[in-house]
């Protein structure tokens, strides 16, 4: 219980001192968030589009959604592209929409030509929604570096994990999610 306590207090002091690192996140949050089962935010204040014309999650019901939340600057958010590529690769076609949400860190990686050149070379094929000004990442009261958000056909959040792994746990969610009807 002392643990739990003390656990819930280091959360709320790294909510209020704004974003942090993936190794942050992995010190103050367990891999699961625990604010599942509300509706997505739309995807908003979006600078640029890569790999993609403009999307609404709105227009995306019926599919399943991992929103992702990275920079390149981040080696976190870079050790976690080959996995969400092979989620691509496996459930693109049976419904899956990866949205890479890039939110800069640094003023750098605010720039489109920099946000492509990083695309290219870690091969990503999914549609990237640049967020230069955080507003999809304030909409989704995210936190951290990575971050990953699966929403369901009916277009809520039903999975949310912060920093790298919970690997397989993110492939069944969204396996399940597939098959699911509803």
């Amino acid at each position: 219980m002392i643990i739990r306590a003390l656990s819930a207090i280091v959360l709320a002091i790294g909510l209020l001192s704004g974003p942090v690192t993936a190794a942050q996140a992995d010190e103050q949050t367990p891999a699961k968030i625990a604010d599942a089962k509300r509706t997505a935010p739309e995807l908003i204040g979006i600078t640029h589009w890569l790999n993609s014309a403009p999307l609404k999650l709105a227009d995306l019901r019926g599919k399943v959604v991992l929103v992702d939340f990275w920079t390149y600057g981040c080696i976190n958010c870079v050790n976690t592209l080959p996995h969400l590529a092979s989620l691509q690769e496996k459930y693109k076609d049976m419904g899956l929409v990866i949205i890479g949400v890039h939110s800069p860190e640094f003023a750098f990686e605010k720039s489109t030509t920099n946000v492509a050149a990083a695309i290219k070379r870690h091969g990503i094929t999914y549609p990237v929604a640049q967020d230069n000004e955080f507003a999809t990442w304030n909409a989704y009261r995210n936190r951290f570096w990575p971050a990953q958000y699966i929403v369901d056909k009916s277009g809520k959040i039903v999975f949310e994990h912060a920093g790298e792994g919970a690997y397989s746990e993110i492939e069944q969610t969204i396996q399940r999610l597939l098959v699911d009807n509803g």
